[in-house]
């Protein structure tokens, strides 16, 4: 399982050139909510299910900034929990709260990969 930090311009640079190559999923986090908790226990179990996966992770109270960023850049309004896809550089899917399943991102990362 591998998990980058996204923490400021510099690493969602990175991210957003790794996407040119393959899909790479965003996981915005609130280290205080308990519905992010239930997501992030989702996104983990993903992550061992596709240790392949390119995978980081924003946490939104501590790295604000960026979270703002990633929201005006990609058009998607913020929310914490959130996932995004990015491929060719772009967000091309994504989901928060409840809609942070295992089921939906195995379902969107299959999408991106055929």
């Amino acid at each position: 399982m591998s998990l980058q930090a996204a923490k400021n311009d510099a690493d969602f640079t990175r991210l957003l050139g790794e996407s040119l190559e393959k899909p790479v999923f965003l996981f915005k986090h609130s280290s205080t909510c308990p519905i992010s908790a239930a997501a992030w226990r989702e996104f983990k179990v993903f992550m061992e299910a596709h240790p392949d996966a390119s995978c980081y992770m924003n946490l939104v109270i501590e790295d604000r900034p960026l979270a703002r960023k990633i929201a005006a850049d990609t058009g998607i309004p913020h929310a914490s929990p959130q996932a995004i896809l990015f491929r060719g550089g772009k967000a091309s899917w994504n989901a928060s709260h409840g809609d942070i399943s295992r089921e939906n991102l195995d379902l969107a990362f299959q999408s991106q990969t055929k």
